[in-house]
């Protein structure tokens, strides 16, 4: 296998300071054994249980749910994307092991520019604004039915109307649809304009000065000017996000606290502790799974940025690694983390809601009690003919005790 290099190496000493361009032809990245062998393995697993595992999700809220409420709504609309996302994890999986060996305009390389890059976002986006979604529509349905002795104040801030809405099933679809169309609309342009412009602009780049521009490259897991600049507007959204979570969860403590007080809402105490423990769920799932990685990608991209430095003639060689190359590898690995969430959703769809939990629990034990009803009949038939054969038909009679 070729070296995931150029054939030209430059005749001059590179400067090695964080302070080159992402852009800079000069630089390669060179892909660790972590990346070459345990993100694939990772991302594989992820494929296995994701895939599985949500759309078993999707089959309980869509058919074994008589009555649904809005966080059904939320939670299968997260089980849509997650799968989409499963379906393209194994590409993933191939890019991290085979993209250094991959041409910048290759096929494999094309679909993981265009097609997998923005699968990816709109899923860890829409699953961001979903999971807001339910821990206000959970909010929501606590302040509806309990009182406190004295309403908190930012209970007051917000419209009255918005409680009532919150907990509608219209109101869940219709936002739904509207966190599609903001997630779609808003990722798609700037992934298609990284993957159109910027990037093949580096590859252009990349072949006058006969080099080859490989798919893991720098430019294609930092990305430009634009892309950079739209990605520091989805962190920051990401902590507007998760600061309302959080906020909500510290209102449901004080709102907690208040009610313990009043001697007459004491039978909303297990409404109160559920959501109190459904926040908490969401708010464990957004700190584990994707606040590491949203923390991380500003320091990476603060090193990577600074005015480019054309050197069209030289090309990087086996030994000119990207200066940021380890903080990239670790980029990835916490956007791994960030896409796991994926895979554990649901797990926390079994703790957040109780009908989804009695459903999955009624589906798998009677798939159970399906398996084991065929293996005694199977085993009871297997062992009374063999003892028929061997021992004639008195044995039956011992057979059939055995079964007791």
């Amino acid at each position: 296998m070729e070296e995931p290099v150029c054939s030209k190496a430059s005749g001059s000493m590179e400067d090695t300071s964080l302070g080159h361009s992402v852009n800079n032809a000069s630089f390669s990245l060179c892909p660790s054994a972590a990346t070459l062998y345990f993100l694939p393995s990772f991302y594989t697993l992820l494929f296995l249980t994701a895939l599985p595992g949500n759309f078993l999700s999707l089959w309980v809220f869509l058919r074994c749910i008589p009555s649904i409420s809005p966080t059904h709504i939320y939670l299968s609309h997260l089980s849509i994307s997650n799968l989409v996302m499963a379906v393209t994890v194994p590409f993933l999986a191939a890019y991290y092991a085979w993209g250094s060996y991959w041409d910048l305009k290759q096929i494999p390389c094309q679909i993981v520019l265009h097609g997998i890059t923005p699968v990816l976002h709109i899923n860890i986006y829409i699953s961001l604004l979903i999971l807001t979604g339910v821990a206000l529509s959970r909010f929501a349905i606590l302040i509806r039915n309990t009182h406190a002795s004295r309403p908190s104040a930012c209970i007051r801030l917000l419209p009255s109307g918005l409680f009532s809405s919150l907990t509608q099933i219209s109101f869940a679809h219709s936002m739904c649809a509207l966190l599609w169309v903001v997630a779609v609309g808003g990722i798609v342009p700037v992934t298609v304009y990284y993957s159109v412009n910027e990037a093949m602009e580096s590859a252009a780049e990349a072949k006058k000065g006969g080099c080859k521009k490989v798919c893991y490259s720098p430019v294609v897991e930092l990305g430009g000017s634009v892309s950079s600049s739209s990605s520091i507007t989805l962190i920051v959204l990401f902590f507007a996000l998760y600061l309302v979570v959080l906020l909500s969860y510290v209102t449901v403590l004080k709102h907690l606290r208040r009610s313990r007080r009043n001697a007459n809402i004491t039978s909303s105490q297990s409404l109160l502790a559920r959501v109190s423990r459904n926040i908490v769920v969401i708010q464990v799932v957004l700190s584990i799974c994707m606040l590491p990685y949203h923390i991380f990608k500003p320091i990476v991209l603060t090193l990577a940025y600074d005015p480019p430095a054309p050197q069209p003639s030289s090309c990087p060689s086996k030994h000119s690694c990207h200066p940021i190359n380890t903080f990239i590898e670790v980029k990835n690995f916490l956007f791994f983390l960030a896409a796991l969430r994926s895979s554990t959703d649901p797990v926390m769809y079994f703790l957040l809601d109780r009908t989804f939990r009695q459903q999955t629990l009624r589906i798998l034990g009677s798939r159970r009690k399906d398996s084991n009803k065929k293996q005694m009949v199977w085993s009871t038939t297997e062992g009374a003919n063999q003892k028929t054969e061997n021992m004639g038909e008195g044995n039956m009679i011992l057979s059939s005790e055995e079964l007791r």
